[in-house]
């Protein structure tokens, strides 16, 4: 199996503004920065990459099965240079192909020099330390390859997945060899029985997506622009399952076996899928958790668990999601409709302990995730529990399963636990990017640049960015941040217009209202107000915000400071202050 991990982190941005940020609290925006850490020390802040994988359809279905046939040539060059990890555990496609290439091979000279020269560059390019690791870089290279012949990169090689960087240079050797052993024919030959592959794991897979749904009590993700992959590739080790998140596309790639495969791996990566968003979305809101951090510096986590809160409480929400719904093995005894009255206390007693065996079973899964590291395991299984029995579904109850958890309390738990010297890494490898467009429009509002904030914002709608609305509210930011109120009002206008999130919906309604406040226009500021607790986001920082408004006049701390000096003065020289602008933040 392998494992890896990207570096995907989301938390507050605090602008230096006009006013003090404790009093507003803007949308959230899918940005991936920084998490605050611990220490003085801030890693790079990655983001996702904008740019989709070869294989993403941007016209196509939300959830997908499929093959790819650059996946194809990269699995063959493997095999052709000593790749035989899982051989005899695998799909008998294998042998097959293996058998073809191996005939092609023998029937030409410049076909095994290709081969050679292919077999040497691969050789050169092992990672020793971990073998898993020599596949994952080729996998990646192939998500991001177009289709044969022209097997070239679909994106700029900066915007390239890490790991695959160091073997770009095998494409023009695999042109080479693809062409030598007219490869294009070995798989129109065998593509058949590949689309078995995919017309065999559908129905489990499909299965497998409605169960977790019902669970969730959720739909199908409907975010926009976020996609599930599920790429076979036969030649490839069954034991050998690597999962990809590139942005809003959560890929995983998996070897079948008559069609089977690891049905967890998937359903882990598509948890990830359908829940990542929902705490992303609420990341500012979870400073307050932060000094859990402390307490697993020394778990055997991956950095990105002991620095970033908000995957830590991710990877532990889908642990006891999985805790709570894994296939113990163990049988629930069901008594018989038919039980005579003398015999249903017996009876009764085998259905208990049957139930009592199955959540030893689940609490030790919660055990072994906690002393690997993911403290908040054991706190949201129990929550789970309640949530079952709600008619809420987890995207209206995270909410409240976040901002409600006891910190201290989690803390004095966290300290308790005696970590495995040993842990366990996250099946999903994370891509992460350099920053640019709208992501690097938020960094420059966390370091108080608002001209350059506005500039890429800008450039993003003059590029048509898929999300229009997004852009528009961190100009109207900008302009809150400039002093610019019409032009403020006109952007989130532009947002109310053009965005379907209901967080950047709610927040430019509360903001809309604080300039009406500002301005004396009582009225227009209620509307919005009301407005905006109607859009429902879900946090409780948004109703908090628009509840005040409707209580009192919105007053920036610097105009309340000063009337409270002016009352203190009474009958001393002065003007009142001027109306100033709303405090402007992208996140709480």
């Amino acid at each position: 199996m392998s494992f890896h991990l990207r570096l995907r982190i989301c938390s507050p941005i605090v602008i230096a503004s006009l006013f003090a940020s404790s009093l507003f609290a803007p949308a959230s925006l899918p940005a991936q920065q920084s998490a605050k850490l611990p220490s003085k020390q801030q890693p790079a802040p990655p983001v996702r990459p904008e740019k989709p994988p070869a294989l993403v359809d941007p016209a196509g279905p939300a959830v997908s099965l499929q093959n790819s046939e650059a996946l194809f040539y990269v699995a063959v060059a493997l095999n052709s240079c000593g790749y035989d990890n899982g051989l005899s555990e695998s799909d008998p496609i294998r042998t097959h192909v293996r058998e073809q290439v191996n005939q092609a091979l023998q029937q030409s000279e410049p076909a095994r020099d290709a081969r050679d020269k292919l077999c040497v560059f691969i050789n050169q390019h092992r990672l020793s330390e971990n073998a898993s690791r020599d596949l994952a870089q080729y996998v990646s290279l192939a998500l991001y390859v177009t289709p044969p012949p022209e097997l070239a990169l679909s994106v700029d090689q900066d915007d390239m997945p890490p790991d695959s960087t160091q073997v770009i240079d095998i494409l023009p050797l695999l042109r080479d060899f693809a062409k030598a052993i007219d490869l294009h024919f070995i798989w129109v030959s065998n593509h058949v029985a590949y689309e078995e592959e995919i017309v065999k794991l559908h129905d489990p897979l499909t299965r497998m997506i409605v169960n977790t749904n019902v669970y969730l009590k959720m739909p199908a993700s409907t975010y926009s622009g976020s996609r599930f992959l599920v790429v076979l590739e036969p030649l490839l080790s069954p034991d050998e399952t690597n999962a990809r998140v590139y942005g809003p596309d959560y890929v995983v790639v998996a070897s079948p076996v008559n069609g089977v495969i690891h049905m967890q791996e998937a359903r882990h990566t598509y948890l990830h899928y359908m829940i990542e968003p929902m705490l992303y979305s609420r990341a500012s809101a979870m400073d307050r958790l932060l000094p859990i951090l402390k307490t697993v510096r020394e778990a055997p986590l991956d950095f990105v668990y002991r620095s970033d809160i908000v995957s830590l409480v991710v990877e532990s929400l889908i642990r006891a999601i999985e805790a709570r719904t894994m296939d113990t093995g163990i049988p629930e005894y069901k008594i018989p409709a038919d039980v005579r009255r003398n015999d249903l206390e017996r009876e009764t007693q085998l259905h208990n302990a049957s139930l009592q065996k199955i959540a030893i079973a689940r609490q030790n899964a919660v055990n072994q995730s906690m002393v690997a590291g993911f403290v908040l395991t054991q706190y949201f299984y129990d929550q789970l529990i309640a949530f079952e029995h709600t008619p809420d579904s987890l995207k209206e109850a995270i909410g409240p399963m976040v901002y409600g958890m006891d910190i201290d309390q989690q803390i004095h738990r966290a300290r308790d636990v005696h970590f495995a010297e040993e842990g366990s890494s996250d099946i999903i490898s994370h891509a992460s990017r350099q920053p640019h467009g709208l992501d690097l429009a938020e960094i420059k509002l966390h370091q108080g640049d608002a001209v350059g904030a506005e500039k890429l914002a800008k450039q993003a709608l003059a590029e048509h960015t898929p999300d229009p609305g997004r852009a528009d509210y961190i100009l109207a930011l900008t302009s809150v941040m400039q002093g610019q109120m019409e032009e403020a009002e006109k952007g989130f206008g532009e947002t109310i217009r053009l965005s379907t999130d209901p967080r950047l919906l709610a927040w430019s309604h509360i903001y809309l209202g604080r300039i009406h406040d500002i301005r004396e226009e009582r009225e227009d500021a209620l509307a919005e107000y009301k407005t905006a607790l109607t859009v429902r986001d879900g946090q409780p920082d948004t109703r908090a915000a628009a509840e005040k408004g409707l209580k009192q006049p919105f007053a920036p701390p610097g105009r309340a400071q000063q009337e409270q000096d002016d009352d203190s003065n009474a009958g001393s020289a002065g003007s009142k202050p001027e109306a100033q602008a709303p405090a402007a933040s992208p996140h709480p």
